[in-house]
């Protein structure tokens, strides 16, 4: 089996048919994937995925998937660390776009009291600008009688 004896994570035939990453399920045949252990002594008692149809008929150098268990599980490794990067982007990105729209709401609410006691202002100094012309009308009118 001189493609079990090898050290890369497919056999030259098998990257013709495309590198697959990860765990495989399936053979590009179709075919379930066995996992087996290598007799080789250029890598004694590795553990390696093969396709059934390939490993059951005892095929070499062929075109059917053989990849080395302890790269798949790297590869999903890998593809894990590239979600959870990924995972940890979005949820930054939405704890910002949350604290920016809460900070627009403290915003609003700040305008919103701001714009009340303005509102109350306006009409305590309207009632002062009465009370001051009542009171120089008063004065007025007592100026003329004295």
């Amino acid at each position: 089996m001189s493609n079990v004896s090898g050290s890369s994570s497919c056999s030259k035939n098998v990257r013709e048919r495309g590198r697959v990453v990860g765990v495989p399920k399936r053979c590009w045949c179709g075919e379930a994937v066995v996992a087996k252990t290598s007799k080789s002594d250029h890598n004694p008692n590795r553990r390696y995925f093969r396709c059934v149809y390939a490993a059951g008929n005892k095929l070499m150098n062929d075109n059917h998937l053989f990849k080395w268990i302890d790269e798949a599980l790297l590869d999903e490794v890998e593809t894990m660390k590239e979600f959870l990067s990924e995972t940890m982007k979005v949820e930054k990105k939405m704890q910002m776009e949350l604290e920016k729209k809460m900070e627009m709401e403290l915003e609003k609410e700040i305008f919103e009291r701001i714009e009340d006691v303005k509102a109350e202002f306006k009409t305590r100094m309207n009632r002062m600008i009465i009370v001051l012309v009542v009171g120089c009308l008063i004065i007025c009118g007592l100026v003329k009688l004295i």
